[in-house]
């Protein structure tokens, strides 16, 4: 037994065909569009948005959030996860017509009965929305900042990659850094290195989401090892959206190798047909990692967690 834990996953991502077909029975919504045969289907990344705002909408409520929190949490402790970190959206909550307080209290509780029931230890990435622009990663940032929460500890940024410079995104992150929040940021996984060197540069995170195009810039990949810039690697979430051609493809021994630390996660996981169990798995049967390297990815993932020190402390007693 591997114990695990994910540092890279969407919250609204993580529910289960299954589940948002039980939301859509409460909601009388059909979903023939996105869910076939008890799988999401899509073909391309557009489609892929589609498909996942489509799930996304059917949780409307701060008690629909609890359930969904609670149902992600709960199957990735079965799988011997003992830490995880859910990347969450102000902005979505004000799109599905909630408070920010009702959709972070939802969460929160979700978080709350998981533990309680299994163990598992877990907090909130806010996040802003990247082509919402400057302004929206701005506001998403102030308000966590004007109302910080416990549970809430670093502050990160989704969205397409491909729109605005990182400069330009900066005066966000510097609110949330202001406000003790950890930082992380998406690059390098759609656009190149220069995604990454941007972001090192401008937003100054301690960890990567993705960042695995890096391996095509030498210097580059030097300075995350230098570094020590922990990357949030999604092996599974790359091959579906046809960032590599498959697993022989992928970067993530080469990083690790350069002394990259790098670590697993599932991103979107039913959306991409994936578990934090089968990235693990992925590890060990495409990466030929051994149970103890891949408990030192788990230990790498734990040092780079958001959290307070005396929790990282028991985490990491776990591990030993």
């Amino acid at each position: 037994m591997v114990l695990k834990a994910e540092i890279h996953c969407h919250l609204e991502g993580a529910a289960s065909p299954a589940l948002v077909e039980g939301q859509a029975r409460k909601y009388n919504v059909d979903v023939s569009g996105i869910i076939s045969d008890g799988k999401f289907v899509w073909e391309d990344f557009t489609q892929f948005l589609k498909c996942y705002d489509g799930a996304a909408d059917l949780f409307r409520s701060s008690e629909d959030y609890a359930l969904l929190t609670e149902s992600y949490l709960s199957e990735l402790a079965a799988d011997d996860c003992i830490y995880s970190e859910l990347f969450i959206s102000t902005d979505h909550a004000r799109a599905i017509g909630i408070s920010e307080k009702d959709y972070i209290d939802g969460i929160a509780e979700g978080m709350r009965r998981a533990k309680e029931e299994t163990g598992i230890e877990a907090r909130m990435i806010a996040t802003g929305l990247r082509h919402g622009g400057p302004e929206s990663v701005l506001r998403a940032a102030q308000y966590v900042a004007d109302n910080p929460h416990p549970l809430i500890t670093g502050f990160g940024m989704g969205g397409d990659e491909r729109m605005h410079h990182p400069k330009d995104l900066a005066p966000g992150f510097e609110v949330a850094r202001a406000a003790g929040l950890g930082i992380t940021t998406h690059a390098g996984e759609l656009v190149g290195p220069e995604s990454v060197r941007d972001s090192l540069d401008y937003i100054k995170p301690s960890r990567i989401g993705h960042g695995v195009r890096a391996i095509e810039d030498a210097e580059l990949v030097k300075r995350l090892a230098d570094e020590q810039i922990v990357l949030e690697c999604c092996p599974g979430s790359n091959i579906s959206l046809k960032v590599y051609g498959g697993f022989d493809e992928h970067p993530f021994m080469a990083l690790r190798a350069a002394g990259v630390p790098v670590t697993l996660n599932s991103d979107d996981p039913p959306h991409f047909h994936t578990s934090l169990k089968r990235e693990y798995e992925i590890g060990a049967k495409e990466f030929g990692l051994s149970a103890a390297e891949l408990t030192e990815i788990t230990r790498t993932a734990v040092k780079a967690a958001f959290v307070d020190e005396e929790t990282r402390k028991q985490l990491l007693a776990k591990l030993d």
